[in-house]
């Protein structure tokens, strides 16, 4: 009796969990009857970010990593997650390497900042740990150029996301 209830208990919990998501979309829009309008397409994806281009963002963020104090690793891969470019401060901790990466594919194959994923498991979204690959700690940017997705930039290193997402940011404003 037990196994055979317990798929239907799998089921209604999984139910119960997309309840307050389906719920908040059909709330009407502020001020108004007519529901919010749709959230805007994704960006396309575009050739990836080039060795110069990616060098120059790189060089900002850790300028940036560098002047909050905190020895940092950034990474910035193409839109699919591969590797275009490393590159870490002297006595950057041995985990920032691995972190970078993970942050910096995380935001060019999902095409949005890590720290949406961070502030979802913050508020009790922990169906956003079953994403392979979504990394929910800030610090991961996707990069944009002429309206598509060409890489990502993942910053690890500083003692809070949000730090490493300031020197993400650094990296790609210095090239805007």
């Amino acid at each position: 009796m037990r196994k055979a209830l317990l798929p239907l208990a799998v089921l209604v919990a999984w139910l119960v969990a997309l309840y307050p998501a389906a719920a908040q979309q059909q709330q009407p829009a502020a001020g108004g009857n007519a529901p919010a309008a749709a959230p805007a397409p994704p960006l396309p994806y575009g050739m990836p970010i080039g060795t110069a281009l990616a060098k120059k963002i790189a060089a900002a963020a850790l300028a940036r990593a560098e002047k909050n104090g905190y020895p940092s690793a950034v990474a910035i891969v193409g839109p699919n997650g591969e590797l275009i470019y490393f590159e870490r401060n002297d006595n950057a901790n041995t985990s920032a390497a691995a972190n970078a990466q993970k942050k910096a594919a995380s935001a060019a194959t999902f095409r949005r900042a890590t720290k949406f994923f961070e502030d979802r498991l913050m508020s009790g979204g922990t169906l956003i740990l079953a994403l392979e690959g979504a990394d929910p700690v800030g610090g991961g940017i996707p990069i944009e150029v002429k309206g598509h997705i060409v890489g990502g930039i993942g910053v690890a290193g500083a003692p809070t996301s949000t730090a490493d997402g300031d020197a993400a940011q650094a990296g790609l404003d210095a090239v805007k």
